[in-house]
């Protein structure tokens, strides 16, 4: 029996039981545990820690367990997968030849050893549950569309974060939630790991990237056509409707269908050269829109993601509000990583890389530079002050381009600065108004660029040294 067609037994297992397939996670832990690997293993070819390889391997276990009516583990999965091959095999020829497109429904109720004499009925029943299987299959594809969410194979410990995703919405039915952070943070990465624990809670679970957005009228015409392939109260929409029309008709939608949407890449709505959360005129209906999803009673919930926090839920956001915000911080476990990538760290080296932020994707692309040029070897890179870019420097110079023009000229003056500053200090070092000031401060902690440091019961203001570095060649006398 070979890794495939035990992966294929499984996955019809699974299926059957929760109508969701395995994901590439669960099916690398039944790869490497029936090849006899251990969870450090696994864990090193998926790029995630064990702990976390442990955690997902228990609740398949668990799984595996209650549908096949017996405790199934690391140790005695193999055994017991090839024992009930043998029992299907000894069976009859009709199950055998038919083994891996069985429907294991009622795994528990088959009669393996079943009456042969009756092959006809056997036939039937097995039609049956081969075009029940189909249509399960056809009515999950059709509440599902996630065609635009990334294929990620590296998964980080969001342990707490998940967590808290999940009360959100499973246990308070927040209707938005904002999940926040600089470029590479793991937002997105944080959302394809929530899908799959959640999904089986909504009626419809849909991710669209904003990337490339059509206007709001055809965004929502199309979700409604989407949401309305079966038959309900709310008919579909049409292009010919109002932009207020089909508003009223999508909340109406909501109230009646439990839906999930995952809007990625929301930062793109926004003007380049203005403060924070300031719509592209084409985009500008996306504020009301917003706060009527907020503000209107319905059984659905949207997660926003985006590198700046959008000014439509700052105003709503307060904790009486169905409206949530998580800002995404650096992963802690620097370490980890860099043992993935085969680096030897030590004191100086931490020190190094804890400059990086834990920001996976920033710390991506410096220890593949070290592999590249230094075999790994992380003191070779130490004899510098300064840190290295690389491949760094483009995606953090796009980010600052965006900003306005007080707002660059806020960083430069504080890249100039070692030690974080307090408001008097930067008051002194810049022509603006204090009101003004506060406004352009405000934005760039909306974008993650300003950080605050508090020290002798003040808060003071510095940026990360990445800026600080991007910054310092280009603007330092």
């Amino acid at each position: 029996m070979n890794t495939q067609e035990v992966i294929k037994l499984a996955d019809d297992i699974v299926f059957a039981h929760t109508g969701k397939h395995l994901d590439n996670l669960q099916e690398a832990i039944l790869k490497g545990v029936w090849q006899g690997q251990k969870y450090s293993k696994i864990s090193e070819d998926f790029h995630c820690s064990e702990g976390h390889i442990k955690d997902v391997s228990s609740a398949l276990w668990t799984l595996l367990s209650k549908v096949l009516g017996e405790e199934i583990n690391k140790s005695n999965f193999r055994a017991t997968i090839e024992r009930l091959k043998l029992s299907i095999l000894s069976s009859n020829d009709f199950f055998a030849k038919d083994f891996f497109t069985h429907d294991f429904t009622q795994i528990n109720h088959i009669n393996f050893s079943g009456d042969t004499s009756h092959p006809s009925k056997a036939s039937n029943s097995m039609s049956q549950e081969t075009e029940h299987r189909q249509d399960a299959c056809a009515t999950i594809k059709k509440r599902e569309d996630l065609r635009e969410m990334p294929n990620l194979n590296t998964c980080f410990d969001r342990v707490s974060e998940l967590t808290t995703l999940q009360q959100w919405i499973l246990e308070e039915n927040t209707r938005v939630i904002s999940i926040l952070g600089m470029i590479g943070i793991g937002k997105t990465s944080l959302a394809v790991q929530l899908i799959p624990q959640i999904k089986p809670q909504f009626d419809y679970v849909i991710w669209r990237s904003l990337r490339h957005s059509p206007p709001l009228q055809l965004t929502l015409h199309n979700l409604l056509n989407f949401l309305s392939n079966e038959p309900s109260r709310v008919p579909s929409s049409s292009p010919t409707s109002s932009l207020t029309e089909t508003r009223s008709r999508f909340l109406e939608t909501l109230q009646i269908k439990r839906c999930l949407f995952i809007c990625d890449d929301l930062e793109t709505l926004y003007s380049s050269g203005q403060l924070a959360g300031t719509y592209q005129p084409e985009y500008a209906n996306h504020h009301r829109f917003f706060r009527e999803i907020a503000e209107s009673s319905h059984q659905s919930c949207f997660i926003l993601m985006s590198r700046e926090k959008p000014r439509d839920i700052s105003r709503l956001e307060s904790e009486n509000e169905p409206v949530k915000t998580l800002p995404l911080k650096g992963l802690d476990n620097v370490e980890e990583i860099l043992r993935e990538k085969a680096l030897k760290s030590d004191e100086n080296s931490l020190k190094f890389f804890q400059a990086y932020q834990g920001n996976p994707l920033w710390l991506k692309i410096v220890t593949t530079m070290i592999q590249d040029l230094f075999d790994g070897n992380v003191s070779d890179l130490l004899t510098d002050d300064s840190l290295f870019l690389g491949d760094l420097e483009p995606l953090l110079q796009k980010q600052f381009n965006r900003l306005s023009p007080s707002e660059k000229e806020l960083m430069i003056t504080i890249s100039q600065e070692i030690p974080p500053m307090s408001l008097p200090k930067i008051k002194e070092k810049l022509p603006f108004s204090s009101s003004e000031l506060l406004k352009i401060m405000q934005s760039l902690e909306r974008r993650f660029f300003l950080e605050k440091v508090r020290e002798c019961d003040k808060n003071l203001f510095t940026i990360s040294p990445v800026f600080k570095e991007l910054l310092k060649s280009q603007h330092n006398p």
